[in-house]
């Protein structure tokens, strides 16, 4: 299915990375956005309200953020493609109710551009520190998916494929931006509408009466229907069976749960993208993500005209980790080095991926701004010897 030319602002655009992200949820198909201000996400409200007019769909500014992601799972049932953004203290009062699309298998967005935190924090300076809350947030068992975009243009390219994979597998997506790539203006292309892949949603054709709400097709995905469309449908947070009625026993939560989880932890190899760079023959394998993976590239540069044999991976999907590849890897290198603005949160990950076989590094940064390459490269240079 190709995008709607009603949301494509074809051309070359100079943007920051929050503009950039509202240009591609339009051309994604979102005609519904519930949002309350923060910094440093305002702008992608703000640029899709301006937009919204012209293209025809509906933004609310809700009274907070309980209320808006709570809004964005009913646009979705009532057939909307929707989204919403926020930042740190927005993004935990949503964590109820992300658990909630998850449960009630809602395709919808989520952004975060990530601030300096805990609580207050920096507003109006960048962090990393939201990436295991993205994992973990919400109580429960679930599975949920995240990308992280490094520049502008990734902003709009990753946002559709946030809304393309939300509607392959019903679930609620997260787009981990930061301060950085949100206020950084830089070329933005966007192509015409026929060169935009989209994914429609996944509606049943079945007749009412032979509907059951999460009865699945054998790929562990439901179809949806319209709400108000003449189906019956219940759907709830509670443990439900395949009509959407609660049912309290442990044989229906394990049932459910497992295939939650299964949705993307088998379809993981599909879901995953990374960049790599020199991966074979490295001694050392540098990862980052967002605006790190930038910044990490000066130091891996230095490196390699050392003679060091440094091998580079760029995580744009930050879950499900792709630990497939870090296991493999690990077998082959000596270390890994991760730059994080954080204080060791990802590279928890790489780890226990790496499970001892090669030794990981950490470089760490409280938040507020990007790291010196200098600090990085140090790292490098230890984990060699």
């Amino acid at each position: 299915m190709k995008a709607d030319p009603k949301g494509v602002l074809t051309g070359e655009h100079y943007l920051d990375g929050d503009h950039a992200c509202a240009e591609g949820a339009l051309a994604a198909g979102c005609r519904f956005f519930a949002g309350y201000p923060i910094t440093p996400s305002t702008e992608v409200a703000e640029r899709y309200v301006s937009r919204i007019p012209m293209v025809g769909g509906i933004f609310i500014q809700m009274e907070d953020e309980l209320a808006s992601m709570a809004a964005l799972v009913g646009a979705a049932w009532g057939g909307k493609k929707s989204m919403t953004v926020t930042s740190g203290p927005g993004f935990s009062l949503m964590m109820e109710n992300i658990g909630l699309a998850a449960m009630m298998e809602t395709p919808c967005v989520v952004v975060n551009v990530q601030r300096g935190g805990p609580s207050t924090g920096l507003p109006t300076m960048v962090g990393q520190q939201d990436m295991m809350q993205a994992r973990w947030g919400s109580h429960g068992d679930y599975q949920i998916i995240a990308l992280s975009p490094a520049s502008p243009q990734e902003a709009f390219d990753y946002t559709i494929k946030c809304f393309n994979l939300a509607e392959k597998y019903r679930v609620p997506v997260l787009f981990m931006m930061d301060e950085c790539v949100g206020h950084m203006t830089e070329k933005v292309v966007i192509p015409k509408p026929d060169e935009i892949e989209i994914t429609p949603r996944r509606l049943t054709k079945l007749a009412p009466e032979k509907y059951l709400p999460y009865k699945t097709n054998g790929d562990l995905v439901p179809e949806m229907i319209v709400a108000g469309t003449g189906y019956k449908i219940h759907s709830t947070g509670l443990t439900h069976d395949e009509r959407g009625y609660p049912v309290m026993s442990p044989g229906t939560q394990d049932q459910l749960v497992k295939r939650l989880c299964d949705k993307i932890k088998l379809n993981a190899d599909d879901i995953i993208e990374i960049e790599e760079d020199q991966t074979e023959g490295a001694e050392v394998i540098v990862m980052a993500y967002g605006i790190t993976s930038r910044v990490t590239l000066p130091a891996v540069f230095k490196a390699r005209k050392k003679g060091i044999k440094v091998g580079y991976i760029k995580m744009i999907t930050a879950w499900p980790f792709p630990e497939k590849r870090v296991r493999e890897l690990a077998k082959k290198v000596k270390a890994f080095v991760m730059p994080e603005i954080n204080l060791g949160q990802m590279v928890l990950e790489v780890e226990r991926c790496a499970a001892g076989q090669a030794k990981t590094y950490h470089v760490p940064h409280a938040g507020g701004w990007v790291h010196d390459p200098e600090d990085i490269y140090q790292v490098i240079e230890e984990a060699v010897k």
